[in-house]
């Protein structure tokens, strides 16, 4: 998935705005377990994704999570072994002993998978509707050098294994005991602080560590991204005092009743409000 410039009120919000709005959503739905609750939220998210007009690349990618969310659903149906409606007994299965498939694992294990549906799908979403470049830009101040750092970093532990391994041969091919462990960390030890010193000396002579932090900038909030800091603050409020029960084992139980419905509307309604303004949107 790439990012795509379209005219929506989701690409118009400031990109930390939607970055935690998507974020929220996959957030939200980990909080729940009810299958109707999911397969609401799951709707949900194509259903912003339609609106933010990038609804075709999530639902591909939806699509192409699928699998992976039956695999999910059949591994937990035979690892699991709690629930009351056995429906198959596979016999002893080393190392996993006594293996029976129950209806209830399988629910819960289709549960899972759904949510595991909703969760890609609403990164599916952040990477399609917000810019990557603008979320960097929003973090710059915070992490002025820490990519050099990590690169370097990525960079000099292979080197570091590389130098251990050597001397650890180097040791075997001479005769008698070989030194001690704590022999070989020091001379490695030796090795990285020296290579920092090299590698600090050359940064320093291309001028690396002479700049200074980026001048803060301050932008006004927008209407889109109050309304979509508002949404993610409703649907957090929304996980939390929804009056939905859900039961896996022993058996399994999940009432639709008034509160699912409920929780499901106002989902939708929180999530889905902050699309109708599309003032101010330049196509």
């Amino acid at each position: 998935m790439i990012h795509l410039r379209r005219a929506s009120p989701l690409h118009a919000a400031r990109a930390a705005v939607g970055s935690t709005w998507c974020v929220t959503v996959a957030i939200v739905a980990l909080s729940f377990e009810h299958p109707v609750v999911l397969a609401a939220l799951l709707g949900i998210v194509l259903l912003a994704a339609a609106a933010a007009q990038v609804g075709r690349r999530v639902a591909l990618m939806t699509l192409i999570a699928f699998p992976f969310a039956l695999v999910i659903a059949l591994v937990n149906g035979l690892v699991v072994r709690e629930g009351l409606t056995v429906l198959a007994r596979l016999g002893e299965v080393p190392p996993f002993g006594q293996v029976d498939v129950t209806a209830e694992a399988l629910a819960y294990g289709a549960v899972l998978g759904l949510r595991a549906l909703v969760v890609v799908a609403c990164f599916a979403l952040h990477s399609a509707a917000v810019d990557p470049d603008a979320l960097l830009r929003a973090f710059r101040r915070l992490g002025f050098r820490s990519a050099l750092t990590a690169a370097l970093a990525t960079r000099l532990v292979p080197v570091l294994g590389r130098d251990a391994r050597r001397l650890h041969d180097a040791q075997r091919c001479r005769a008698g005991e070989p030194a001690p462990r704590r022999a070989v960390v020091r001379a490695v030890a030796t090795g990285a602080l020296d290579r920092a010193v090299d590698v600090a000396a050359t940064l320093e002579v291309r001028g690396y560590g002479a700049g200074r932090k980026p001048p803060r900038v301050r932008q006004p909030w927008s209407r889109h991204d109050l309304a979509f800091a508002a949404s993610a603050v409703g649907l957090v409020a929304i996980a939390v005092l929804a009056p939905v029960s859900f039961d896996a084992y022993p058996a399994f139980a999940a009432p639709v009743d008034a509160g699912v419905l409920g929780t499901c509307a106002a989902l939708a309604l929180c999530a889905l409000l902050p699309f109708a303004d599309r003032r101010g949107i330049v196509p």
